[in-house]
Formats: structure tokens, sequence, C-alpha cells
């Protein structure tokens, strides 16, 4: 299936200023903006279709944080939906995990506006990471472990088979280049995992998507950020030094993070060094020949 083509023949086919969603009734009209909401479809429908995401899926919990990330994802996976090449049913839900100044009415006046099916569940993480974590320390291992945890709840009691989180291209990179450095092993963040349980499906769509890109998308359409205030203000995260590396490297090479991205997914195994991954005692071994026995 030509993914890229078949969208093409749907978004071509929209009647001129029909938006359909009231989701993008403020959206701009412009050119440019037609060509990336176009370009950040094709690269969804691209990953739902290489990592079978859809394959017996029949109703996702969509993680919404109040980041760009999260906002982007919902709304183009409710442009696919509304074309009729999403089959799924969608819930947004966001975990208010108590963060100080949380503005509680942002996300459900949102989603009511837009005619959203959601669920805000409270449950006062904050405070547990705060105790837990040493001052100076990082949150976001201990923060994003009870997120995990309470979405993978709320997912089973909402009868979803499979949550559904905002990581794009660049969270891929950084895993990857984290695990590197500091983890002395290479994984990156995958596109479609199990969880632990076997019960639940975790889905990255945005996998192929640019930061960039999503920034401009939440831009242009006026999403209404919510900043996190638990660990954003922390200097000297890994996660941060990966992404400023990247981020020159882009500058000065440019194209290197989409050539990085498809190495990910072109892994020759004998060219590493893992025995566990590829059998190099098997490399060169002739087949042992039977004793001959006198009768």
């Amino acid at each position: 299936m030509n993914v890229a083509a078949s969208l093409k023949d749907v978004i071509d086919h929209e009647e001129e200023g029909q938006i359909g969603l009231a989701l993008f009734a403020d959206a701009p009209r412009s050119v440019s903006f037609n060509k990336l909401r176009k370009r950040l479809l094709r690269q969804v429908r691209q990953a739902l279709e290489d990592f079978a995401m859809l394959r017996g899926q029949k109703r996702w919990l969509v993680g919404l944080s109040g980041g760009k990330d999260s906002y982007g994802l919902l709304a183009l996976l409710l442009d696919l939906k509304w074309r009729g090449l999403l089959p799924v049913e969608l819930i947004a839900c966001n975990l208010d995990q108590g963060q100080p100044n949380f503005p509680k009415h942002v996300l459900p006046d949102y989603l009511q506006r837009i005619g959203v099916e959601h669920r805000i569940e409270y449950r006062d993480t904050y405070s547990i990471v705060k105790e837990k974590v040493p001052e100076g320390a990082t949150y976001c291992s201990l923060c994003s472990r009870l997120r995990r945890g309470n979405l993978y709840r709320i997912a089973r009691e909402e009868g979803c088979d499979a949550l559904v989180l905002g990581h794009h291209r660049e969270d891929i990179l950084e895993t990857f280049f984290m695990n590197l450095f500091h983890g002395g092993r290479l994984a990156a963040m995958p596109a479609k995992l199990l969880n632990d349980e076997g019960d639940l499906m975790v889905l990255r769509p945005l996998a192929y998507c640019a930061e960039d890109d999503m920034a401009k998308f939440a831009a242009a359409m006026q999403f209404p950020i919510i900043p996190c205030d638990l660990c954003g203000s922390q200097d000297g995260l890994q996660r941060n030094a990966m992404k400023a590396m990247l981020s020159d490297m882009e500058q000065r090479m440019p194209g290197r993070k989409d050539v990085m991205l498809r190495a990910l997914s072109h892994v020759n195994s004998s060219h590493l060094l893992d025995p566990k991954l590829f059998d190099f005692a098997a490399l060169g071994a002739t087949p042992s020949s039977s004793p001959v026995l006198d009768d």
C-alpha cells in the first residue's frame, strides 16, 4: 500500500476551505500550513502502516500532557479519523499530577470545545517525586514511571487496547544516544511496544515526525500549551545534552537526523558485537563427520 499516495488523494480532493473538524475551524488557510499538515499526516500514516499499529486495535487512550507534541498527536489522529483513515475510537486523557499552579481548566475546556471524548484524572504524583528524589537530582525517570502506571490503569478502565503517546523523531534519537553514551547499549524508543503485563500496546505514531514541524504545527494551531513546572526548569539533564548535540549536528550537516532515524530501521546484526544477536561461532564451522565404526 502506498500510504503517501492514498493520503494525498484524500487530501487533494478535499473541498476548498472545508475543514471538517471543530479542531481545525481556526486553522490557517496558508499554503505553508497545508503542506506542513499534509507532511505530518503522511508521516503518521506511514508509521501506522510500518509498525502495524492498527492490527486488532479498537480503542486508543491518547495521553495528553498539555505540551505541543501531545496536542499535535491528538489533532493529527482526529484528522485521520475524520478522513476515514483511522478506524479506532479515541479517548484523550490527561493525568493531573498535582504540580503547583497547574491550570486545571485549560484541558477540559479545550477538549469540550472541540468535542473530543476525554477523561481528566487527578493523582498527586508530584509530592511523591519531590519526596523520593534528592535535591538537585532529575525527576524525569520516577515521574515518567508513575505517570505510565496510572495511564495503564486508566486505559484498562476505559476498555482501551493501546496507550498512544506523543514522542517524535528527536525523542527517539535522544533516547538512542542516551543509551549509547550512558547505558552502554544500543536501544532507542520503540514505535510499538507490548507492556510487561502483555495486555496493552504502547504506540508512538509521531515516530517519523520532526520536533520542529510539531512546534510549527502547534504554533499555527494555537494550542493552549501548559508548561511542566516539575522538571522543565532543571538544568543539566542528559536528554538536554543529547538534544543540543543533535541540533548542532543538524546545523552543521543538514539531514543528519533523518539519516540517523533510517539507520535505526536498517540493522546489520553481523556487523555489531553482540554474540546473543548473531551466531558468530557458526561462522566458518564445518559439520563434524560421524566416526566410521568397524563391523
